[in-house]
């Protein structure tokens, strides 16, 4: 029997032993056996720790950015590949495409937030923070890559997608993964996995794969590591509380099962559009990956006056799923990953009858297309009709990990939020209403106890991505039962493996740390206008001052007429008493714009391509009329920017194939006082003397 191979220390190794079989969940054959008996896991580890880990630190968070993207084009290159193999777990081809496509979506969306980190091995969080009287003292923080290694041990249910959605955020935040997939399914994530080693494109160490038990890893990790589970609560506190864990103070990231629900709001009736939705999303939930999703709606809340309707129209609709082999064309629901995840949905099933009632589908029987029944893993959908869900709280405490839902009453909003935070916890809820009182209500009232909450009406159902679907940029756990964790949430996301550390100091020297200046810090002030240097030339710190412009009344007065604001405070003419100022104002634009005015080189062509916005603009102090402006231009930090791919059957924007960055710098606005009147970032886009 073939063995799946671990990809650990650099080569592929076969496990000791004959292992567990993996079999094909449509036709029962066997696929492949899977072990990991005689690894050295301390020795895994410190390869991680060892190689993997200071070459993706010395990466800045561009070139760990582009990484990800041309792994993402490589991979999506391959994709049919991974389709075939799939679908022997069971997937449809919708199932695979949130799995595989869904996956490398991750990578991409992560790659892109590059875009909004420096070209640095670290990053600054926050804002800075002055601690003294004269300026000499501050202090801010900054976020260095973990000297670890991030061990993901993932569910079975999305074997592409649970690996990559958690890779794409340590490997952008330079730290290097090792990778434990469930064993039913961990063909598929082997198969990922030889294509990305065979890419090239991560450095040595950045990521291992071992496929079968993860034996005695956690004896191994350290304070410096960080694990992430997704998988039952019972085994994630299994693992969490395991001694080395709490011993070492290891950070532990778990996204448990939880019994996510969806609420009817009472504003929706028979015929209108969010009825047919709500029936849309409860089916989609039950059939798509056969229920088997973390994210899957387990508990529907229904006003009790429409409880019955709604129930057959989702029966009804139901009908309509064709299930079987994922390869037949007309299918819409395929199996279960095996036989062992169908008697477990079975058992919980009986356990739920306890105080429920069947009224859809059958636990013994199912038609199925192109398969035997007996022999795959299939399962008909299952609708549930607990009445008394205040007294009868199995519902509330038992989950079915398959095509199994259960619909309950309510009598209005505030039962639903009750009835919600029943699940103690839960990864996600959707409410569906047209009403935005019922929605507020539910959504302020629901909130503490669940990771997300989606609002759907018909203004956004074409649109959404649905009651389940984690986005890259949203942070995907919850809390209580769900686990207490947090995945992606973009710039979120790579906080949970870099280490924040308060920096305290002058500062000119957090500016010579950080490669971003400081305010206070010393300025390097020279003969050549700032402009009139390519971004290579420039240098964190590069400075000019100002000559003093005289603002007039007259100035102000022209502004307000070539602007349009007419604002009191900027009219000669107004009675300012009992007013916050003392006479005609300067607009606060007209400050910038004559600062603009001041700090531009003027006239000659330069490397400035173009002004690209204005961050953080302040106005600090009044200016009056016979005050004298002058201007402290620093430039704050630079972000390279590579080439767009120029597409020759489209048209690009022109400027596109010149290498540029882009220059942050900060604007000092002061009066002939030397008082600060303004303060702002602005952003223009630099030529390059050369590509990157």
């Amino acid at each position: 029997m073939l063995k799946l191979g671990n990809f650990i220390q650099g080569k592929w190794v076969e496990g000791d032993g004959e292992g567990q079989l993996l079999y094909n969940a449509i036709n029962g054959d066997p696929i492949a056996a899977a072990t990991t008996k005689g690894l050295d896991f301390d020795s895994i580890l410190k390869y991680a720790r060892n190689v993997g880990n200071p070459l993706l630190r010395k990466m800045t968070f561009q070139e760990r950015g582009r990484m990800l993207r041309a792994l993402a084009l490589y991979l999506l290159e391959r994709k049919e590949k991974f389709y075939a193999i799939s679908a022997q777990s069971g997937a449809t081809r919708i199932d695979s495409w949130i799995d595989i496509e869904g996956g490398i979506g991750n990578l991409f969306s992560n790659a892109s937030l590059r875009r909004k980190l420096p070209d640095e091995p670290f990053v600054l969080d926050g804002d800075p923070i002055a601690l003294s009287k004269q300026n000499t003292f501050m202090g801010h923080h900054i976020l260095v890559p973990k000297e670890g290694v991030a061990v993901h041990i993932n569910a079975y249910n999305f074997p592409v997608w649970g690996m990559l959605e958690k890779i794409a955020v340590n490997l952008l935040s330079g730290v290097p993964a090792i990778v434990k997939p469930a064993t039913v399914t961990s063909y598929l994530t082997e198969a990922v996995v030889k294509e990305i080693i065979a890419s090239g494109i991560l450095p040595d160490g950045a990521l291992q794969l071992i496929c079968g038990s993860a034996g005695d890893i956690l004896n191994y990790v350290s304070s410096q590591d960080v694990i992430t589970f997704t998988g039952s609560a019972e085994t994630g506190l299994k693992l969490k509380s395991h001694p080395n864990i709490l011993k070492e103070n290891v950070p532990f990231n778990m996204e448990a099962d939880s019994l996510n629900c969806i609420v009817l709001g009472d504003d929706v009736n028979p015929g209108d559009a969010e009825w047919d939705i709500f029936i849309k999303e409860v089916k989609k939930e039950m059939t798509v990956k056969a229920g088997q999703k973390c994210t899957a709606v387990r508990r529907v809340f229904v006003p009790e006056n429409k409880i019955e309707d709604l129930w057959k129209s989702i029966a009804s609709e139901l009908d309509k799923t064709v299930i079987g082999n994922p390869s037949n064309e007309k299918v819409r629901m395929g199996s279960l990953a095996g036989n062992d995840q169908r008697n477990e949905v079975r058992n919980q099933v009986q356990k739920l009858l306890a105080g429920s009632e069947l009224i859809y589908g059958s636990l013994d029987s199912v038609n199925v297309v192109d398969a035997d029944a007996n022999i795959g893993a299939f399962l008909s959908p299952l609708l549930l009709l607990n009445k008394k869900p205040f007294e009868c709280e199995v519902s509330h405490n038992i989950e079915a990990f398959g095509p199994v839902s259960t619909i309950m009453p309510y009598k209005n909003t505030a039962e639903a939020i009750e009835l919600s935070k029943k699940g103690k916890g839960s990864l996600c809820s959707s409410i569906v209403t047209n009403n935005p009182s019922i929605a507020r209500e539910y959504v302020l009232g629901a909130a503490s106890h669940h990771g997300r909450i989606l609002v759907l009406n018909n203004e956004c159902a074409k649109e959404s991505t649905g009651h389940g679907s984690p986005l890259p940029l949203l942070v995907h756990g919850g809390p209580g039962r769900a686990g207490g964790g947090e995945e992606m949430g973009g710039l979120r996301g790579i906080k949970h493996y870099l280490q924040r550390t308060a920096i305290q100091g002058s500062p000119s020297m957090i500016t010579a740390i950080s490669n971003v200046y400081q305010p206070y810090a010393k300025g390097n002030v020279g003969d050549i206008h700032p402009f009139k240097k390519y971004f290579e030339e420039l240098n964190i710190g590069d400075q000019l001052v100002t000559e003093k412009r005289l603002i007039t009344s007259e100035d102000i007065s022209r502004f307000a007429d070539l602007s349009g604001d007419h604002f009191y405070a900027h009219m000669i003419n107004t009675d300012f008493n009992e007013t916050m100022f003392e006479e005609q104002v300067a607009h606060g634009y007209f400050i910038m714009s004559a600062a603009a005015g001041l700090f531009v080189d003027s006239y000659d062509k330069n490397p400035v391509l173009l002004n690209y916005g204005i961050d953080e603009l302040r106005f600090t102090k009044p200016v009056y009329a016979g005050a004298s402006l002058y201007i402290r231009f620093t430039c704050k930090e630079k972000i390279a920017q590579e080439l767009k791919e120029i597409n020759p059957e489209m048209s690009m924007p022109k400027g596109s194939d010149i290498p540029k960055g882009i220059v942050k710098w900060l604007v000092e606005m002061f009066d002939d006082t030397d008082e600060m009147v303004g303060i702002a970032t602005i952003l223009t886009m630099v030529q390059m003397k050369h590509k990157l």
